[in-house]
């Protein structure tokens, strides 16, 4: 990952700042990045997290800053901006990350948890997304890139202040994008959207359920997910699905109704081991657990470490290519044969 600057003589390494960073996609991305010769801007609220982050930039060879911030503070995220492009330059890419999840049924949150959820997912995603946008229009370059979810396109039970804030995610992406059109502008703004995942995040979410959660299967690995953003970050796709997604979504299109019906009936069991939940339980909702949580979950024996839909997103260009060369060897052989 290069970017060559106008009237140098050699490429600077790119700059992308990450929310999110310590842990989860966010982690497994700035991994991601780092070996591909990035220099990061992490961005997240756990500081044991953010400081491993940081060390695995640089033994990579990179320059990293890590940064704690919470993103629902509006006027933290624009200092956090201000301050990677003073340390290590014009910001070429600013993925947006940074997520929390309740997972309890609709009557049974407290509204402030609701609030909270729609912070940091929508509000925060939004907040960056200005903060990133205030430098990249005057250099008319550079990538946003939304990290969604299947969730944005098609709600579960039990998740109703995360689907509504990625709704949300969607929804505002989606206007400004045609915004950037409408402007001529060379900034571009993408959206990656995710499956299950094996992430720290259903050891740590808020829930009023009686059992352990557990993402839906078949779940992902978050090298997965940081290989998609990666991707998106340079591919100029208006969308990436990863793993099924890209079913989900169709699915939702086609049989929105048959979907509410199988969800009422599976949606509670599928998201709750058959473990219950540790008395001790604790969350991360309003303030990060302490320690370096790293990227994986505790589903490593149940994830994959591949996704065949990525896989025939990254190479759509070569298939269809492939595909055309069939069909016109096909007409030619069929014309061929009419001689």
């Amino acid at each position: 990952m290069e970017r060559r600057d106008s009237g140098s003589n050699g490429a600077t390494p790119e700059v992308v700042v990450v929310t999110g960073a310590s842990a989860g996609v966010g982690r497994a991305t700035v991994r991601e990045l780092a070996r591909r010769g990035a220099w990061v801007g992490l961005l997240a609220r756990g500081v044991d997290g953010l400081e491993a982050a940081r060390r695995e930039v640089e033994q990579a060879g990179g320059r990293a800053l890590a940064l704690p911030v919470d993103v629902t503070d509006a006027a933290a995220v624009e200092a956090a901006a201000e301050r990677v492009e003073r340390e290590l330059g014009p910001i070429d890419v600013w993925v947006n990350d940074a997520m929390v999840t309740v997972l309890a049924p609709f009557e049974d949150l407290a509204l402030e948890d609701f609030r909270r959820v729609t912070e940091v997912n929508y509000l925060g995603t939004v907040y960056g997304t200005l903060a990133a946008l205030r430098r990249m229009r005057r250099r008319d370059r550079g990538t946003i890139v939304q990290v969604g979810s299947a969730l944005s396109y098609r709600a579960i039970p039990l998740q109703s202040a995360y689907c509504g804030s990625k709704f949300a995610v969607r929804g505002f992406t989606d206007a400004l994008r045609s915004e950037l059109l409408h402007d001529g502008s060379g900034v571009h703004l993408t959206m990656v959207h995710l499956p299950a995942l094996n992430t720290p995040q259903f050891s740590w979410c808020k829930t009023t359920l009686p059992r352990q959660p557990q993402p839906v299967p078949p779940i992902f690995q978050p090298e997965v997910a940081a290989e998609a953003i990666c991707f998106a970050a340079h591919a100029r796709r208006r969308e990436v699905w990863v793993g099924l997604a890209g079913v989900v979504i169709a699915a939702n299109a086609v049989a929105p109704a048959a979907l509410d019906h199988y969800l009422a009936r599976h949606g509670y069991a599928d998201q709750q081991s058959d473990q219950p939940l540790p008395a001790d339980h604790r969350d991360n909702l309003y303030h990060p657990l302490p320690g370096d949580h790293g990227a994986h979950g505790r589903f490593d024996d149940r994830a994959r470490e591949r996704s065949v839909e990525l896989w025939l997103s990254e190479h759509k260009g070569a298939l269809l290519g492939a595909a055309a060369g069939a069909v016109l060897v096909a007409a030619l052989g069929a014309a061929l044969r009419r001689r």
